[in-house]
């Protein structure tokens, strides 16, 4: 059997070497591939170096480990086995929602040689399981879906978005809108005629549109399914979405795309 390889994603140095140490003597044969300290460098070193293993730490900075795990989702090529994922958090309440929803396993800070051992047995056992391993990425993003935050009854939807232009305030009705495109700082908001850049985030934003008409299709862009002309499905299962009055082209995620299968 190839060398299995690890990749750990800890803020907190102290506790990434009592993970290495931990590892090391109850699975001195795991090559670790990586060391980092924040969501962001995980999300780019898990896609270079393609690990078999993916410890994450719940909270770290830059991007959460479910943040990470939905990334790396959206964004693994075609081909590699999916890491198996073991969430690592002194929090019990996440590591009971990571396990239950998107995770091969979780151990709580501090670690314990005793519930670690459990974990590598299971994740041995996983990785010996080639028909399991080969359906990892589905298995995750299937389990993502349930954690996709889901928009509050009681809020009160947005009518016209407000967007600084210059000296000029710009009313855009959401009815216009065919899609919302999180950047670093802000959302560009596209219309057939015009794209605008407001101040906020998709997080804050969603909660405001009708999640009948607007649906989240990738970490960072929100369609309205009233300005979508066709969803195409190329021969790899990859879907894009064509939009009235527009050349733009949008990518569907995998965690996003059962919405647009077959009614």
């Amino acid at each position: 059997m190839a060398q299995i390889r690890a990749l750990v994603a800890e803020d907190e140095s102290i506790l990434s070497y009592a993970l290495l140490q931990a590892l090391g003597r109850l699975w001195p044969e795991l090559q670790i591939c990586g060391v980092v300290e924040n969501g962001v460098a995980a999300v780019q070193e898990a896609l270079a170096q393609q690990p078999d293993i993916l410890f994450l730490d719940i909270k770290m900075p830059g991007k959460t480990g479910l943040e990470v795990a939905q990334e790396l989702a959206e964004e693994w090529p075609e081909g590699p086995a999916f890491p198996l994922i073991v969430f690592v958090t002194a929090y019990d309440e996440y590591a009971i929602q990571a396990f239950e929803h998107s995770a091969s396993d979780y151990v709580l800070k501090p670690i314990s040689d005793e519930r670690l051992a459990k974990t590598v047995g299971r994740l041995k056992a996983r990785l010996d399981n080639s028909q399991e391993r080969s359906s990892e990425l589905e298995r995750v993003v299937g389990q993502l879906r349930s954690l996709m935050p889901q928009a509050a009854a009681e809020t009160e939807r947005l009518e016209v978005i407000r967007a600084a232009v210059g000296n000029q305030i710009r009313m855009i009705p959401v009815a216009d809108v065919l899609y919302f495109e999180a950047t670093d700082k802000y959302i560009n908001v596209v219309t057939a005629e015009h794209s605008s850049l407001i101040r906020t985030s998709l997080k804050d934003l969603l909660p405001q549109l009708d999640s009948k008409l607007f649906w989240q299709i990738h970490r960072s862009t929100v369609v309205n399914t009233r300005q979508v002309q066709v969803a195409i499905r190329d021969e790899t299962g990859k879907l894009t979405l064509k939009l009235r009055g527009s050349d733009d082209v949008l990518h569907v995620s995998r965690v996003y795309a059962h919405l647009f299968r077959q009614m």
